[in-house]
């Protein structure tokens, strides 16, 4: 009798979750990343899509937490497009939180005037918490991105006027 599993039933090809990738590809269209990788043991699965590929170690964006604060609290420039020259920009990949923790109050809010050094935010990249500072003093004009919102690499965060 002959083997009609051919290539396909062999043990050492690769077995392609078909779900996940589909999943993958459309958190990258849901929040606008360029790229995707999720490991579980040895396997890895990276999803991209047309565009720079990035060096900076990639995050999966986790679900909205269940105490996250509500969207009132989370101040956001009426037109994300409005002046970001000199903006200060995500200097990694990551998840951003404008508190320190659920249901406290923001680090800053636009009109509130800030020195070098001040914390601005959070990104949470790889389960860490990395503060974000202030470039310089000013005032803050504009807080370009919301609280859980996965930002990319050099993307606008904050204009410091």
């Amino acid at each position: 009798m002959a083997d009609t599993k051919g290539a396909a039933g062999r043990s050492s090809g690769m077995n392609v979750d078909t779900k996940l990738v589909r999943e993958l590809a459309e958190l990258l269209a849901e929040t606008g990343l360029t790229e995707i990788e999720v490991e579980d043991g040895d396997r890895k699965v990276r999803v991209a899509r047309g565009g720079v590929t990035m060096s900076a170690p990639m995050a999966m964006a986790p679900a909205a937490p269940a105490a996250a604060a509500p969207s009132a609290a989370a101040p956001v420039a009426a037109e994300p497009s409005a002046d970001v020259a000199g903006a200060l920009k995500s200097p990694m990949v990551g998840t951003v939180y404008l508190t320190p923790e659920p249901g406290a109050a923001p680090f800053v809010k636009v009109g509130d005037t800030v020195s070098q050094g001040d914390t601005l935010l959070i990104i949470e990249a790889m389960k860490v918490m990395n503060p974000i500072a202030a470039d310089k003093a000013g005032t803050i004009r504009a807080i370009l991105v919301e609280t859980a919102q996965p930002v990319e690499f050099d993307q606008p965060l904050v204009v410091i006027g």
